[in-house]
């Protein structure tokens, strides 16, 4: 007779599982940090409507959607990368890499409707090759993906080096950015809005996700509990460098332009909303609803900024001190929290010296 080699769930799986669904809905999606996150960018986009000229108009919300689609897109993995204790710094490289060869490939004669798929799965490849170095032979994904961050701008630079290929076909770039008939919307947030919510219930309403919690809070009492931590991060890295692939597709037909340096930091940007979203860079916290306001939060605040002249390098500060916030200011939060619990808890009852 076959033996049952079933590992038994441990304490901090069963914990997370049984009432993750429920937790999430009631407190989580909308109570604590990401309820911060949602009022700060109401109060934003009042405050830039209210002072900023041009800020309320159609067409600049229509800009200020199409500038966070790239960036949207990377999160969505890098939500869950992070989520399990990991990181991803070449994303934006693995744009840019896209970029080039989707250019170096038309010039080439070939079809888009080829073109296309075949940058998708490059951007898979690339990021198994950041999984395989984090999974199989146990690097930390921090050294890997800084590494792999210049090795795939460089390939971008020797793919096409200072050029830039902008003949693409009129139909698809205009037809990128096209609104929604009858609204300012691009319709291209359609499809966002869907890949938003497929990893949303992967990560809030599925045994996957509850394991990537518990992969980021403890990969050991994970791996004893029978979850598979390696496979699952190295597809993690995979998906993530598919979706980097469809942002710079997506970067490159909307300014129509292929280059070596498209999206250039991007990846600090996408980080600091990931961050701002409530995700912990330590692992085993974080919610995507918080992530997609603080994506929300950071394209309102740069597009008034730029509307008010602000400078290039003054936006950048801005994305770092939000970067600084953003893993500051959780943490003394929950420090608040944990000092309010303790000063309001009743005082212990006396041992019996009977």
């Amino acid at each position: 007779m076959a033996r049952d080699t079933t590992v038994p769930a441990s304490p901090a799986v069963a914990a997370t599982a049984a009432p993750q669904r429920r937790q999430w809905l009631a407190g989580s999606a909308l109570g604590g940090w990401d309820l911060t996150v949602v009022v700060a960018v109401v109060l934003t986009a009042a405050l830039a409507a209210w002072l900023v000229e041009g800020f309320a108009r159609g067409s600049n919300i229509g800009f200020l959607l199409l500038d966070m689609v790239a960036i949207a897109l990377v999160a969505l993995p890098m939500t869950l990368i992070i989520v399990t204790g990991e990181i991803d710094l070449s994303v934006a490289s693995i744009l840019g890499l896209t970029s080039t060869v989707m250019g170096q490939l038309w010039l080439a004669g070939w079809p888009l409707e080829l073109i296309l798929p075949l940058c998708v799965v490059l951007g898979a490849v690339l990021g198994a090759v950041n999984g395989v170095f984090v999974t199989v032979f146990g690097l930390p994904s921090l050294a890997v993906t800084i590494g792999t961050l210049a090795l795939y701008r460089g390939l971008a630079f020797v793919v096409l080096g200072s050029r830039a290929v902008a003949d693409f076909p009129i139909g698809w770039t205009t037809g990128i950015t096209a609104p929604i008939p009858g609204t300012p919307i691009p319709w291209v947030m359609i499809p966002l809005t869907l890949l938003a919510l497929v990893f949303g219930v992967v990560l809030h309403a599925t045994p996957v996700g509850r394991s990537l919690y518990v992969m980021g809070a403890n990969a050991e009492a994970a791996r004893f509990a029978g979850i598979a931590v390696e496979r699952t991060k190295l597809w993690l890295f995979v998906t993530s460098g598919a979706v980097s692939s469809l942002a710079g597709l997506f970067w490159t037909l909307r300014y129509a332009s292929a280059r070596a340096d498209n999206a250039s930091g991007l990846e600090l940007s996408v980080i600091a909303a990931v961050l701002l979203g409530g995700v912990s860079i330590f692992g085993g916290r974080g919610t995507l609803p918080g992530v997609v306001a603080a994506v929300l939060l950071l394209g309102t605040i740069r597009n008034a900024l730029q509307l008010a002249n602000v400078s290039a390098e003054a936006l950048t500060v801005v994305t770092g001190l939000l970067l600084i916030v953003s893993v500051v200011a959780p943490n003394l939060v929950a420090m608040a929290k944990r000092r309010l619990k303790r000063s309001t808890a009743p005082p212990s009852a006396p041992p019996d010296r009977a």
